[in-house]
């Protein structure tokens, strides 16, 4: 395994005693980092980094995503929640082939890399051809086929439980360990309760979680009371759902209830702020769930509502809409916000090894250019990332030691040729479904 040399680097560590280290060196030796400072005696590298006016910090974790959706990035503006989704989303994606998939996520994978992100939870269709560019793109990441529950003929694809069952054992461990694999059913508001309590004993006979989406509006939640005298959290937890691991994304509707049955069933909740700002949604109630215990990890959501898939601008959001929300400018501190955008998705992920820079933890990591203006003076390191940072101030992206992007050129990914495949394929998309809307409506 090839071995790395980042020297005269700043470190954010964001270990527990949230260090910032000055000057030092970073030696990764394989997949893990070996030390942080002094060499480890008779450490020789195949590479040595020049980190002089760089900080290194953990990658971030991207905990919510639908990545081949770049193909639909500005398709759908200005629009409610309701119409956004009848009207647009699912039109253009009633089009989408499998193929599609494969460049939209290629095109996600440029765009993580370029902007810090060293893994992310993806939840949609035709998800082997998300792992194959898993694979090439030398990403991490925790991959859930979307399933409705409606019938194979009217699922994306044709999908259907057992098929997704076979996707979660082929690919769970592969690339060399980096994909995470779990169960997708989209949530409780489109699965019936015998479809969600089927996926329950799939997950469990796989030793798989489960990925959703949890109480994104209150029509949502007044719909689970009218139907079940439960709200989305109570009805999940009663048929099960919550008693495997399991990622749910938004909870932006939550009670007192909803919270302590999220901590008592150790749910990881995912906040996508700029999709909620964007959609006029609503705020997750972070710092009440982190109070309650709840691991709360970031997400960008999908390129169509985001519109890109930058963990350094979700990561400022998330500071700033809870600041504005609550009217209090002390909540969710820089170095505290930074821990949910990297250690909290680790640990969402499955990831657990990654997210802190310390000895003997994995090498997932990435370097920013602060010799930029808008990064100096340098007071407070953290802050200058959350507030001040860019994602084309992110020079080096490492992920189990190996260099995904290099002084700003991508290592594993044909950029050039991914942008090219993959405009092509979201023009022809839109476009097509589209006119056969209108000629149905003449």
């Amino acid at each position: 395994m090839p071995r790395l040399l980042i020297r005269n680097v700043d470190v954010l560590t964001l270990d527990a005693q949230d260090r910032v280290l000055k000057n030092t060196t970073i030696a990764v030796d394989g997949k893990t980092i070996s030390a942080i400072g002094e060499p480890p005696r008779g450490f020789s590298p195949d590479e040595i980094i020049e980190g002089r006016d760089h900080l290194a910090l953990p990658g971030f974790f991207n905990a919510h995503t639908h990545a081949a959706m770049s193909l639909q990035r500005g398709w759908a503006e200005d629009m409610p929640l309701d119409r956004w989704f009848n009207e647009k989303i699912w039109v253009a994606e009633s089009a989408l082939t499998e193929e599609d998939v494969y460049w939209g996520t290629a095109l996600a994978a440029c765009e993580m890399i370029r902007s810090g992100t060293v893994a992310f939870a993806d939840h949609y269709f035709w998800m082997s051809q998300v792992g194959h560019v898993v694979e090439e793109s030398g990403l991490k990441a925790l991959l859930a086929w979307c399933v409705f529950g409606l019938g194979a003929e009217q699922e994306i694809g044709g999908t259907t439980l057992e098929l997704t069952e076979r996707f979660v054992q082929r690919w769970r461990g592969a690339a060399d360990g980096r994909i995470h694999t779990i169960l997708g059913p989209h949530s409780p508001y489109v699965c019936k309760p015998a479809f969600l309590e089927r996926a329950v004993a799939s997950a469990r006979k796989l030793g798989a979680g489960i990925h959703l989406h949890v109480a994104e509006s209150q029509g949502q939640v007044d719909q689970s009371l009218k139907e079940y005298g439960k709200t989305p959290v109570a009805h999940l937890a009663a048929l099960g759902v919550l008693d495997v691991p399991t990622l749910a994304a938004h909870c932006i509707y939550l009670n007192k209830e909803d919270m302590a049955i999220l901590e008592q069933k150790h749910v990881n909740v995912v906040q996508c702020p700029k999709t909620h700002l964007k959609l006029a949604m609503g705020t997750t109630r972070v710092p009440e769930l982190l109070t309650q215990g709840v691991n709360v990890a970031l997400g960008t959501d999908g390129p169509a509502s985001n519109n890109d898939l930058n963990m350094l601008e979700v990561t400022r959001l998330a500071a700033l809409v809870q600041k504005a929300e609550c009217r209090d400018p002390e909540l969710l501190p820089s170095m505290q916000v930074l821990k949910l955008a990297t250690a909290n998705g680790a640990r969402a992920l499955g990831f657990e090894n990654s997210g802190v820079l310390a000895p003997g933890r994995t090498a997932d990591l990435i370097l920013i250019n602060m010799g930029r203006p808008h990064l100096r003076p340098r007071h407070n390191a953290a802050a200058n990332i959350v507030y001040g940072a860019q994602a084309n101030d992110v020079d080096y992206s490492l992920v189990n030691g190996r260099v995904l992007m290099r002084k700003g050129a991508l290592t594993t990914l044909d950029e050039e040729k991914i942008l090219v495949e993959a405009e092509k394929r979201a023009l022809r998309l839109v476009n097509q479904k589209m006119s056969i809307v209108r000629e149905y409506k003449s």
